[in-house]
């Protein structure tokens, strides 16, 4: 191998024209490798020149190289084979494809391959050399761009995908209460984690809720939230009796999960809207609060495992609203695992309790009050919260 360096006049202000780039030139004829040094050298190209005789001493030097210059006629290598194999190991070194006059078709050719640029020996001066070589730098980039450019518009389309399967719209038909969703992503770009939320109806007067929580922030476990979503909505449509639903879902998660260590956490409740009651089951999950006659009180429901660790029965408490003027707010634990800005005290369901407790959230519409008790949380832990937060607010005359 030899390297040469040539020094640069370098127009002021111009940054592409100023970056130094590193070109690996793939020839065995001696001559050819002297000629486009000379170009380079005569037009005061910004390059680092490198030779290489035939592509297995090329494979070692492509560390760091910003281009490719490649000739078609290796000995250990010829045309386009030659081409693809250089293609397959370049990663994000630009290609640039050297021709002989009676092979220019080889040229074209080398381009629909994936070659960024071809040049025809004896047909190139210095300063053609050396603006082809550029430009192929930047139409790799502007490739890889292109490419990370789609990349993100299909994890994109992935989460609003997967955006319709957690969120649902509620389905119910009663005018005896009102259902206010609300959801937030912890993760960076907005990609949902695995919080899910879902509301049926039952019956004239029957309601069926859930809030639940697959542990992790990725797009596996937003899959896996969805499909417990739309298995506990089948089991609930299906009929299958209030005491067994949760332990089948814990079946459907212990199937479907990537890991045996992925567990779930789940707040449900039955609510009989004639009656005004309603039955609480907590699978490992923080209790929901009940806003009613001026009062916060957290649901003092008996609190069974997680789902997935070591399937036992949840534990049903039941819970006379006793009143036709109550909101029930049901969230998951990315509310409350915050800092309240005292020390490492978190902000826990106390915390929320107290923020419930403020004058100010008096004011609050219903509506906006799950996204107003997130930006309080927020403030408190003195920035975003680190967590997806997923909250149901079901009300009932309008009550606080």
């Amino acid at each position: 191998m030899t390297e040469r360096s040539v020094a640069p006049r370098a127009r002021a202000g111009d940054a592409a024209y100023q970056e130094r780039l590193r070109v690996l030139l793939v020839e065995d004829d001696e001559g050819d490798a002297f000629l486009v040094r000379e170009l380079l050298h005569e037009a005061d190209a910004p390059f680092d020149l490198r030779v290489a005789t035939s592509l297995r001493e090329a494979r070692g030097q492509l560390g760091g190289v910003h281009c490719v210059l490649l000739d078609l006629g290796l000995p250990d290598a010829e045309g386009l084979d030659g081409l693809r194999k250089l293609l397959a190991v370049a990663g994000s070194a630009a290609v640039c494809v050297l021709t002989g006059r009676s092979d220019e078709h080889l040229g074209v050719a080398s381009v629909a391959e994936g070659a960024q640029d071809y040049l025809v020996k004896g047909q190139v001066d210095g300063v053609l050399l050396t603006r082809s070589l550029r430009y192929a730098v930047e139409r790799k980039r502007a490739d890889e761009n292109a490419q990370r450019l789609r990349e993100i518009e299909l994890r994109q389309a992935e989460s609003a995908r997967l955006e319709r399967g957690l969120l649902p719209q509620p389905l119910m038909s009663t005018e005896r209460v009102a259902v206010h969703t609300f959801y937030r992503s912890g993760r960076a770009l907005g990609l949902l984690g695995g919080d899910f939320f879902d509301v049926v109806q039952v019956g004239p007067d029957k309601l069926h809720v859930i809030v639940g929580d697959v542990c992790g922030h990725g797009v596996d476990e937003a899959a896996l939230g969805v499909e417990l979503r739309v298995a506990w909505r089948a089991l609930v449509l299906a009929g299958v009796p209030d005491d067994r639903i949760l332990g089948s879902l814990e079946q459907v998660l212990m199937s479907e999960r990537r890991a045996r260590e992925v567990f779930a956490t789940v707040a449900s409740v039955v609510l009989d809207l004639e009656a005004n009651k309603a039955v609480f089951r907590l699978a490992g999950h923080p209790p929901p609060v009940l806003l009613r006659d001026g009062q916060v009180t957290p649901v003092e429901a008996r609190r069974g495992i997680v789902l997935g660790v070591r399937p036992t029965p949840t534990p049903a408490t039941e819970v006379d609203f006793s009143g036709e003027d109550w909101s029930l707010l049901m969230y998951t634990d990315g509310l409350i695992e915050g800092h309240t800005g005292v020390g490492n005290e978190r902000l826990d369901v106390d915390g929320l309790r107290g923020l419930l407790d403020e004058p100010a959230a008096r004011s609050v519409p219903l509506a906006a009050l799950p996204a107003w008790l997130v930006g309080r949380a927020e403030q408190a832990n003195g920035g975003p919260l680190a967590d997806d937060v997923a909250m149901l607010l079901i009300s009932r005359g309008g009550g606080r």
